[in-house]
C-alpha cells in the first residue's frame, strides 16, 4: 500500500555500509525517476551513480548531514551510505528544476524503501567541490541534489508535534531518531 511506503520512507543517516546495492537496483530506481513527471516534458535530470567506496568516500567529503543536530558531523565509517545517486539537470535542455527534482527524488526514495533501503536527500552540498571530484562540467550540468542510499541502521520514528509546536527532529539517548509531523487537522484550512 502506498501509504505504507510513505510512512516508512524516513530520513536514513546511518546504514550497514557493507551492505552493497546493486548497479541493476540503482538502475531500477533511476528508470522508475525516468517514467516521472517532468516540467514542460523537459526531461532534463540526468543521474550519476556511485557504488564504490573510493567514489562514494569522494561524495561523503562534500555533504552536510543533519542540521538540526548541530554536534553531529554525520556518519562514522561503517555507518555510511553504500551508493549515492546525484541528480544533475542537463543545461541544454532546461535550468532550475526544483519541482523535478522532488517527485524524482521521492520516487526513488519510495523504490529504495520497497527494496529493502533507506535513504537521505541532501541539498546541503559543496556543489562545486562535487562536480570537481565527480568530473562533472558545471557549465554542462548543474548539482541538484545527493541521494544517500543503503541498509539502515537505525530507527526513525514519527510523533506527534509538541503543544509548543517545534517541528526540529531530535535523537534519544539510544540514538532512535525522532521526527515530530503534524496532525492531518493542523494541515487542512
Amino acid at each position: 500500500m502506498l501509504k505504507d511506503l510513505v510512512t516508512e520512507c524516513r530520513t536514513y543517516r546511518r546504514f550497514y555500509q557493507d551492505t552493497p546495492i546493486s548497479e541493476a537496483d540503482l538502475l531500477e530506481l533511476i528508470d522508475l525517476a525516468r517514467l516521472t513527471a517532468s516540467t514542460a516534458n523537459s526531461q532534463a535530470l540526468k543521474f550519476k551513480i556511485s557504488r564504490t567506496p573510493e567514489e562514494n568516500a569522494l561524495i561523503f567529503d562534500t555533504l552536510g548531514w543533519a542540521g538540526a543536530l548541530p554536534d553531529w558531523d554525520g556518519p562514522e565509517e561503517g555507518e555510511r551510505p553504500s551508493a549515492y545517486i546525484v541528480i544533475l539537470c542537463d543545461l541544454s535542455l532546461a535550468k532550475n528544476k526544483p519541482i523535478d527534482d522532488g517527485i524524482v527524488a521521492q520516487t526513488i526514495m519510495l523504490g529504495a524503501v520497497e527494496k529493502g533501503y533507506g535513504g537521505c536527500m541532501l541539498g546541503n552540498v559543496q556543489r562545486g567541490q562535487l562536480a570537481q571530484a565527480l568530473g562533472i562540467d558545471p557549465a554542462l550540468y548543474s548539482v541538484d541534489l545527493v541521494l544517500a542510499l543503503g541498509k539502515p541502521k537505525e530507527e526513525v520514528v514519527i510523533v506527534p508535534v509538541k503543544e509548543d509546536g517545534d517541528v526540529h527532529y531530535y535523537r534519544d539517548e539510544n540514538q532512535v531518531h525522532y521526527v515530530p509531523k503534524r496532525a492531518l487537522k493542523d494541515i487542512i484550512i
